[in-house]
């Protein structure tokens, strides 16, 4: 029986340094939605750099603002050896079949900031619905009455919907009051600025111009807003959000143009997700995660293991919070801005 015992133990003890072995030069396969955008170049200096740390090697695909592209990138990152996939969905419902061939084939995925409602998945962002809010209460502290439109992310990103949420739990008193009205509301196909500026254009139109406000829920579609407000002459005069924390958002702020940007520090978010991609290549299991938490706010209800950082908003008050951090230089935040107007800017 000792002898039997011993064997075992040295078997446990080989299949421990092999799995040891394995969890070394692990390939990371991150799939990007489209690349274009300003945000993603931080996450991915972020991602490269916690696998750097780790010793691991970075692959990645950019889907072109295309499922049926990424669909086919995430099965390409799994034939080149991926032994963890991060996944910034384009379309979460279609590229399901991509999550579900990884799933099989044990290569743990993380999804990235957009909700992939799959359990196989683990689901890493910031807490969407809390810079609704933000985005919300800092438009509706200067104009806490009027005409207000709502320029909503993708139809297809469920973070759409998770920051339309939290700007109505925030505004709602005051609309059942009759105090803001909401005369204009559109999904932005892509997130993209122009469609966003084309959507705005029209809202200015069917309301001969008279909107008070404007919840825009990224940066980038912000600044199609400002450039149609800016035909009008209105610039300025209209409160408008945004989030991402982009160098051009932080520049509007400084001038006045844009009333709000929640910043997203993507740095650690990039490190977190290369992090714990690692952590589940090398055989974690996800509720093991330091910091996971249990989500099921999706659509489907899906319990989802999860991890959310706490996003901050950046007004003309507090510039100096993302200059101090080192994310944007006070001459890019300051570009073009009167003297004496902006005090990060004296």
């Amino acid at each position: 029986m000792k002898s039997v015992l011993k064997l075992m133990a040295g078997v446990a003890i080989i299949a421990s340094m092999h799995s040891a072995a394995v969890a070394k030069d692990l390939v990371v396969g991150v799939s990007w939605s489209n690349f274009q955008e300003e945000r993603w170049k931080t996450d991915e200096a972020a991602i490269k750099a916690a696998l750097e740390a780790s010793g691991d090697k970075y692959i990645s695909a950019d889907a072109q603002a295309s499922a049926a592209k990424q669909l086919t990138d995430i099965e390409s990152l799994i034939a080149q050896g991926a032994n963890a996939l991060i996944v910034l969905a384009q379309d979460s419902e279609a590229i399901g079949p991509a999550i579900e061939k990884a799933a099989a084939e044990g290569i743990p995925v993380v999804g990235y900031d957009r909700l992939i409602e799959n359990p196989a998945a683990y689901y890493i962002t910031f807490d969407n619905k809390e810079v609704g809010r933000m985005q919300a209460r800092e438009v509706f502290k200067v104009k806490p009455e009027g005409n207000y439109v709502f320029i909503k992310g993708a139809s297809t990103d469920p973070n759409a919907d998770f920051l339309f949420s939290g700007q109505m739990e925030v505004l709602k008193e005051a609309m059942d009051a009759g105090k803001i009205k909401n005369v204009g509301e559109a999904y932005t196909d892509g997130w993209k600025p122009e469609v966003a500026q084309k959507n705005m254009e029209q809202f200015l139109t069917a309301n001969d111009n008279k909107v008070d406000g404007v919840v825009s829920s990224n940066d980038g579609m912000a600044g199609g807003v400002v450039a149609a407000l800016e035909a009008q002459g209105l610039a300025g005069s209209v409160p408008v959000s945004g989030q991402d924390g982009d160098k051009a958002a932080l520049n509007r702020v400084a001038l006045g143009t844009q009333t709000v940007s929640v910043w997203k520090d993507s740095r650690e978010l990039g490190k977190k997700a290369g992090e714990i991609a690692v952590a589940l290549a090398g055989g974690a299991s996800m509720d093991a995660v330091e910091g996971t938490v249990k989500f099921s706010g999706g659509p489907k209800g899906v319990e989802m293991n999860s991890f959310f950082i706490a996003p901050q908003p950046i007004t003309k008050d507090n510039l100096n919070v993302v200059i101090d951090a080192g994310w944007i230089s006070k001459e890019e935040t300051c570009q073009g801005v009167k003297a004496g107007t902006v005090a990060v800017c004296n």
